[in-house]
């Protein structure tokens, strides 16, 4: 069977040509990403000229070519102009920095705070424009909530409601779901789920005749069974499933929905050490006794003690968070969902891909390792240890800090 000639070098010049154009229009930064990405493109054509058919291999650079480099690519941004974007939990953290960000852009900034004292609300008075207006609110009361909407609807008359930032959530506690009350599950869909729900329903009205953004802070914690986190990765699972049925049912009036599965970053709530460690002593307080005699007081001592060391190598730069934040509102074409963050890839290949045993075993040695209960330690009566947990779990006197 006779094959197809390859291009001649007169062909070659016209695709090269046509691939300039094309890396014009995309908007590349030429970088070390950028020169990766052009040497494996000639690494893939020097094999494709060998391994494959002419038209086959011309395919397949073609497809891998306009992969990577879309990829690469800057997304088409919206301009700034008049739009208004209401951000929740700017006290600190992710909606503080998204605050400072977004008015240093030009936008009308309504930043949602707990308390207008706290340090990061003066902080956002002092540094930031005329434009952004600080606004009290308790996610658990609905009062607090109905003032805001309606300040909401009364000050974007003019300019309309471009995008709302969900970002204020709390974790209360950590510890086995059998140890945290349920008053703590309860709290923490009020602030993570409810508050975020009243919230959406009460501004779509605006946000369906702007065409406007949703994004949504949740956490890789809603996505995979994060030890000790049941309460806290429960609410951000129903958040995100929630986005989801929003993301759908908003495509006809245009609104685009977006929601952040960041990493864990260095927050003031992070870095707060003291806060944890209050914490643990107010759930040691209010256990059930036969709770605090069957797990012992040493296994909540270890559960905050790796948690705490796992929240020492959080990232300190909150930048990639923010900067997802900003794409989301003003990307032509913003992803359905952002990661941003080192090792989530990782993580989440592990826990799609892996079987299930193998995905247990990383969570637990990469957030918080098992630790025996005191009530199944060698030596205690009528209890035998559990096979898999005898082999892995480490001796009841390892330090709460090991890894």
């Amino acid at each position: 069977m006779e094959s197809w000639p390859w291009p001649s070098g007169g062909a070659w010049l016209l695709v090269a040509a046509r691939a300039l154009l094309q890396l014009l229009r995309a908007d590349l930064r030429l970088g070390r990403p950028l020169l990766a990405a052009l040497a494996l493109l000639a690494a893939l054509d020097w094999l494709c000229q060998r391994l494959l058919p002419p038209l086959a291999a011309l395919a397949v650079l073609a497809a891998t070519g306009w992969i990577v480099l879309s990829r690469l690519a800057r997304p088409q941004r919206l301009p700034v102009a008049t739009r208004a974007v209401l951000i929740t939990g700017c006290d600190s953290g992710f909606g503080n920095a998204t605050a400072k960000k977004l008015d240093a852009m030009g936008f009308t900034v309504l930043a949602t705070v707990l308390d207008l004292n706290s340090p990061g609300a003066l902080e956002l008075r002092a540094r930031c424009s005329s434009r952004l207006k600080l606004l009290q609110m308790d996610l658990t009361k609905p009062a607090d909530i109905s003032r805001v909407l309606e300040y909401t609807k009364v000050h974007t008359a003019s300019t309309g409601l471009w995008g709302l930032v969900n970002n204020a959530g709390q974790n209360i506690f950590v510890a086995d779901a059998e140890l945290c009350p349920v008053a703590t599950f309860r709290t923490c869909m009020e602030v993570n789920f409810f508050g975020a729900l009243e919230m959406t329903k009460g501004l779509l009205p605006l946000l369906r005749r702007s065409s406007g953004r949703i994004v949504t802070v949740s956490s890789p914690a809603g996505d995979m069974p994060f030890p000790c986190l049941a309460a806290y990765g429960t609410s951000k699972a129903a958040l995100a499933l929630l986005m989801g049925n929003f993301s759908c049912e908003l495509l006809p009036w245009g609104v685009k929905v977006s929601i952040i599965q960041p990493a864990c970053f260095k927050t003031e709530s992070v870095r707060d050490v003291h806060q944890w460690e209050e914490r643990k002593q107010q759930l040691l307080a209010t256990l059930p006794p036969e709770l605090l005699q069957a797990y012992g007081e040493d296994y909540i001592e270890h559960l905050n003690g790796q948690f705490l060391h796992s929240l020492s190598q959080a990232l300190p730069d909150l930048s990639p968070v923010v900067d997802a934040i900003t794409d989301a509102l003003l990307a032509a074409q913003p992803r359905r969902r952002y990661y941003p963050g080192h090792g989530l890839g990782l993580i989440y290949f592990i826990h799609y891909y892996l079987p299930e045993g193998l995905r247990q075993r990383f969570l637990q040695s990469f957030f918080i390792s098992p630790y025996v209960p005191r009530a199944l330690q060698a030596g205690q009566p009528g209890l035998t240890l559990p096979r898999d947990m005898a082999q892995d779990g480490p001796r009841p006197d390892s330090s709460p800090t090991a890894q």
